[in-house]
């Protein structure tokens, strides 16, 4: 009795099925349509990325290719092309090779660069934040202390690898300044944070010994 009762069960159980494919044929067929669409455009979209990916690499390498060999303009106009690629590992190392190799001379042209890449591109959290340090480190030269303040905010509020670094930059620029009370405060923020960087930490420790012992 209890088999039969279970056949019964699985017969209409198929039927309920059945029905509602044959009542939802239409729709059903559109929303695989629709997944099938999905997954090749993914798969597509993967393949240009890829793709676009080596033809940046190939033409990143060349421009090394053509600054060893003298043509500089050459190499500036397309190293800036690379860097409005806003491709996450070759539009910052352009523009790192522009500023090393000094190829650009306006200030303001390379902090538009850096905030191109920093709010335009897409990176990982730890590589947006190192450049973000990197165009402090880039200003620290010239700019403000409210300046280099603003732009390393993002770095000492928050827990990132990189906020020993960016409170180590403040205090070497006021230790630099000659205003030593404030390099002190920092110094003793990156000696008093628990995830310093140890070498940061061990050189911050050595300016309080030397600089600031009683």
């Amino acid at each position: 009795m209890d088999q039969d009762i279970e056949i019964i069960d699985k017969i209409t159980r198929y039927e309920k099925i059945k029905n509602f494919v044959l009542q939802n044929k239409k729709k059903l067929i559109f929303i695989c349509a629709i997944v099938l669409f999905t997954i090749f455009g993914l798969f597509l979209k993967q393949e240009i990325e890829k793709k676009n990916k080596i033809k940046i690499a190939n033409r990143y390498n060349d421009a090394l290719i053509e600054f060893n060999l003298g043509k500089k303009d050459l190499v500036i106009l397309e190293l800036k092309k690379i860097i409005e690629e806003k491709d996450s590992g070759y539009s910052p190392l352009a523009l790192y090779f522009l500023i090393d190799n000094k190829l650009i001379t306006s200030n303001e042209e390379i902090n538009n660069f850096f905030d191109l890449i920093i709010n335009d591109t897409k990176l990982d959290k730890d590589m947006k934040n190192l450049l973000i340090y990197k165009k402090a480190l880039f200003n620290s030269e010239y700019t403000s202390e409210n300046n280099l303040l603003t732009i390393l905010n993002p770095l000492i509020n928050s827990e990132s690898i990189w906020k020993s670094h960016a409170l180590y930059l403040m205090a070497e620029y006021f230790y630099s300044k000659g205003e030593k009370q404030k390099s002190r405060e920092f110094y003793l923020q990156i000696i008093g944070l628990k995830n310093s960087d140890q070498n940061i930490k061990i050189e911050a420790q050595k300016r309080i010994n030397r600089d600031y012992s009683d």
